[in-house]
């Protein structure tokens, strides 16, 4: 079973730091492999255990993310692939599935394709569903459980009140929810291993795709970031008695006009 993985390195989000003037993340801030991303790849590599076959993890990014996909490699994934030029640069989602797409076609054919439900640091949730939608196969979405079957794949599929249970025809494109597994960690003995992991790495001169319609050229732009403005601090009631403190925090919200 061949199977590819698309992950992302985002700001680690417990860590963010924000410059307030500009609204942009401050230098320094650390990267980390989205984390639906590492449930995805976990979903592949349990797979790939149960039915054989290799697993490919690919990611758009810079150099930097060339850690990403050794970390990937470390926890079981046996190719990872990096697509990096400088003219994606501010590619939206659009654009991403778009490059990611042209990538995979280049590749070579997947029985499987798995994606984080949504990356943390947009959660758009669009990129699975876009390359599926210009791949011409497939795609469940908000997936909590996987079986292979054949050529086929049984899924369960969260929804509302339960879970919808699906038989999609491979090739697909699945994208996994954080409930589907727990992900591995990595030994020392596999880091080392993935260290010496070689990279592969795509450029714009390797996919055929019109540059005009990603990077600076993406249909949609960010006008403006901005950190949320810091909550005031709280009024802290303590009376004397529990009654005594039910009428100051009326006193309190008929003086704030709340009632």
């Amino acid at each position: 079973m061949e199977l590819l993985v698309c992950i992302k390195q985002v700001p680690d989000t417990e860590e963010l730091k924000v410059d307030v003037e500009t609204g942009k993340i401050k230098d320094g801030t650390p990267n980390i492999i989205s984390p639906y991303d590492k449930n995805a790849l976990e979903a592949a590599v349990q797979l790939k255990e149960a039915n054989g076959g290799s697993v490919t993890v690919i990611s758009m990014g810079t150099d930097k993310a060339t850690s990403a996909l050794k970390e990937c490699v470390s926890v079981g994934a046996d190719k990872a692939v990096l697509i990096n030029d400088a003219a994606f640069e501010g590619s939206d989602s659009y654009s991403t599935s778009s490059i990611l797409t042209a990538a995979i076609n280049k590749l070579g054919n997947f029985d499987l394709i798995i994606c984080g439900n949504q990356a943390t640091d947009t959660d758009a949730g669009q990129v699975g569903a876009q390359i599926a939608e210009k791949l011409g196969i497939p795609q469940v979405t908000y997936v909590a459980k996987i079986e292979a079957k054949g050529d086929t794949i049984i899924v369960n599929r969260e929804a509302d009140e339960g879970y919808e249970v699906i038989e999609a025809q491979l090739p697909a494109v699945c994208t996994v929810v954080d409930s589907i597994n727990e992900p591995r960690l990595a030994t020392i003995k596999t880091k080392m291993a993935a260290n010496k992991a070689k990279i592969e790495v795509l450029t714009a001169a390797d996919l055929e795709i019109d540059l005009t319609k990603v990077g600076v050229g993406s249909p949609t732009k960010v006008i403006k970031t901005f950190a949320p403005p810091k909550r005031e601090a709280g009024i802290k009631i303590q009376e004397a008695s529990g009654s005594d403190s039910a009428l100051k925090l009326i006193e309190n919200l008929v003086a704030a006009k709340l009632i």
